[in-house]
């Protein structure tokens, strides 16, 4: 099995996932279940409250239940706007990411070259991961003011629990985040170019003016010497024998 073929499979793999965790998050915004508390210690006089993002709802042991939405958007607190924002934007970016895994991924071929559709797919990937962290920051925010209210003491208000819809937003996020995780992963491998060189480096040079040439610079000198190599020893070897000459004693019997 080739490596193009695991990649096309784990391709496949990851945008299932976060198609499945797409759909998760999608179905907690119209489900009712994000809270919910109990009133009443008689079995035939339990009420039952529950509410999500959009409004509060009650049933009782009749099966008679009733909805109100929230009266005015204005009064609302920022808590709940951040959250609905923060949900819409999980569903929209989650849409768009199916979008572009869809035509980049190496199975479709709707893309063109593989390096283009690397890309694609991981523009897919990064707009998953966008999708998983917007949905799990509002089920944690969510989930945080929930627990918070419930265990503080002072709290005098009716006390709320999580909801069904909360566990499986937290299952849709994960299932985002991880298969956005690993596509952004194998298509940024593939498509974004490496910033390391791929042949060895040339050592370093400098060239003289006097014979144009070429010469390497030594490895453990630090200090460069703009002269050739030949013309150097030639001067030192002239050095040399003028202190040879001048260096010279003559005795007498030398003449002799």
């Amino acid at each position: 099995m080739t490596y193009r073929t695991v990649v096309m499979y784990m391709e496949i793999g990851c945008f299932v996932s976060c198609l499945c965790g797409w759909i998760l998050v999608c179905s907690t915004l119209p489900t009712e279940y994000w809270t919910f508390s109990e009133v009443g210690s008689i079995v035939l006089t339990t009420s039952n409250y529950y509410s999500n993002l959009w409004k509060d709802c009650i049933s009782d042991t009749t099966g008679v239940s009733d909805c109100k939405d929230y009266p005015s958007m204005l009064a609302l607190p920022v808590f709940l706007h951040a959250c609905r924002a923060l949900a819409v934007c999980a569903v929209i970016t989650g849409f768009f990411g199916s979008v572009l895994t869809l035509i980049g991924m190496k199975c479709t071929k709707i893309g063109g070259s593989e390096v283009a559709n690397a890309r694609v797919t991981f523009a897919g990937g990064l707009t998953y991961l966008a999708s998983g962290f917007c949905g799990m920051i509002t089920y944690s925010w969510w989930a945080n003011k929930v627990i918070t209210e419930f265990l503080d003491p002072h709290f005098r208000a009716q006390k709320f629990e999580l909801g069904a819809a909360i566990f499986v937003g937290w299952g849709g996020s994960i299932l985002l985040i991880s298969g956005g995780t690993v596509l952004t992963y194998f298509s940024g491998k593939e498509g974004l170019p490496s910033s390391s060189p791929k042949g060895p480096r040339r050592p370093a040079t400098y060239a003289t003016a006097r014979t144009r040439r070429t010469y390497m610079l030594p490895a453990s000198s630090s200090r460069v010497t703009l002269v050739p190599p030949l013309f150097y020893e030639g001067r030192k070897s002239r050095t040399t024998r003028a202190t040879t000459k001048t260096g010279r004693t003559f005795s007498r019997d030398s003449f002799v």
